[in-house]
């Protein structure tokens, strides 16, 4: 499914029904507009943002431009794509860099927003970047916050410091000492939340701030509570002056409301995005490739880093002269599925091809115990079999099914996955340029 599927969908729904037509009318567009408009108001995007998006697309699309254009319906799907990114900051905004170490990132949140997760996910992301995180456990009042992050901690391989229930502030202006003493560049501090927004808190998280001079003051915030998430932004931009958002939970049940509300409302960037469950689970937040994923256009750059992290380039070219010359065999397959699986959820890649989150490939084909079914399949399989399964036929997939312990149609469901993939990745592999984008090969 693609980002925000409830959205992507009825967007992609009303489009189709304007791309198809060789010339609009006004009344066509204003009638499309007010289908978005609602759309966008399903998805729980804050109303004053609609009103003025909207507002602001029409105005685009009542011009010559799409008017009197040879492609109209285009046209629309253009404009609107250029208005989402704009709305949602136009460009990638990244971290900024303390010109004397060590810099210092403010973790800040309500509980329950995965604040103590993403510092983790933050540090070992920054360690790819050849920095040295250290991690700073200033929650003092939760019960095991301290024992979690040092968890997480131990999960990235990143010191945490930790002086338990003394008070916050102390303990942030200690860890910078720390932080200097030892080398480290960078310090993440996760600092406590609340259930709710109090005053309390945001004096304790002010007296921090005075204490030490973050750099960068990251609000962590739900983006699977719509609207909530929003206010929340708001009252701790107003109280905090944060300089940016991470949104977590962005792979979940999201209508899309935060994503496309905060920036608008607060002013203020996202800055990264969690779009899973593992460490590994954290992404730049690109607002021009965050449209195109929910207008189902792809994001064949984010797709190309997730493969270029999980493949080398010696290995890309082997596999791709494979596609080409069509040599791709079963155990092929076998070391293509772990590392897709290492690239995380198979649907959230698709949504990344243009187009295809409308492509069929069972999401349950890179499921742990499904993988095991699939290998022991595959195992059951001759060389000859494996080399050429276009021979699998009656009396072998009985053979295969039942020395796999597996049932026919298991069998059936793997040849046809098999064959999907390889037809979808000698297309790609063919062309260098798909997507628009060049590829790795």
């Amino acid at each position: 499914m693609a980002l925000f599927g409830s959205l992507s969908e009825k967007l992609n729904h009303i489009f189709s029904k304007i791309t198809k037509r060789g010339t609009l009318t006004e009344l066509e567009i204003k009638n499309a507009m007010r289908e978005i408009k609602l759309a966008l108001l399903e998805a729980d995007v804050n109303f004053m943002v609609v009103k003025d998006l909207t507002n602001k697309i029409s105005e685009k699309c009542l011009g010559e431009r799409v008017l009197k254009s040879l492609t109209p319906g285009q046209q629309v799907v253009k404009i609107v794509n250029e208005e989402l990114t704009e709305l949602m900051g136009s460009t990638n905004a990244k971290l900024q860099v303390s010109p004397k170490p060590p810099t210092i990132i403010m973790m800040c949140g309500l509980q329950g927003a995965g604040k103590t997760t993403m510092s983790g996910k933050l540090a070992k992301y920054l360690k790819k970047q050849g920095k040295k995180p250290l991690l700073v456990a200033c929650d003092i009042y939760r019960p095991a916050a301290i024992n979690q992050l040092k968890v997480v901690g131990k999960s990235v391989d990143t010191e945490v410091f930790d002086e338990g229930t003394i008070k916050p502030v102390k303990i942030a202006t200690d860890a910078v000492k720390y932080a200097l003493s030892k080398g480290y560049d960078t310090v993440i501090l996760d600092t406590a939340g609340r259930l709710h927004v109090s005053e309390e808190l945001m004096q304790e998280l002010k007296d921090i701030i005075k204490a030490v001079s973050p750099t960068e003051i990251l609000l962590t915030v739900d983006s699977m509570t719509g609207q909530d998430a929003v206010t929340v932004a708001t009252a701790f931009n107003d109280a905090l002056d944060i300089t940016g958002v991470i949104l977590t939970k962005l792979d979940g049940d999201t209508r899309g409301g935060a994503a496309l509300s905060i920036k608008a409302v607060t002013g203020k960037p996202i800055k990264f995005c969690g779009v899973g469950e593992k460490m590994d689970d954290i992404e730049p937040f690109y607002p021009d490739r965050m449209a195109s994923r929910i207008l189902d256009m792809g994001d064949v750059l984010t797709l190309i880093e997730k493969a270029q992290e999980a493949v080398t380039e010696q290995e890309a070219k082997e596999m791709s002269k494979k596609f080409r010359e069509n040599s791709f065999t079963f155990d092929d397959y076998l070391v293509q599925f772990d590392r897709l699986k290492s690239m995380g959820n198979i649907g959230d890649l698709l949504a990344m091809i243009p187009g295809g989150s409308k492509l069929k490939l069972n999401e349950a084909a890179i499921d742990d115990n499904q993988l095991k079914r699939n290998k022991a399949i595959i195992q059951s399989m001759t060389k000859e079999e494996r080399n050429n399964p276009d021979i699998i036929k009656g009396s072998r997939k009985k053979r295969i099914a039942d020395g796999s312990g597996t049932s026919i149609q298991e069998v059936n469901t793997l040849l046809k996955q098999f064959f999907a993939a390889k037809d979808m990745m000698k297309n790609m592999a063919s062309n260098k340029r798909f997507g628009g984008i060049k590829l790795p090969f």
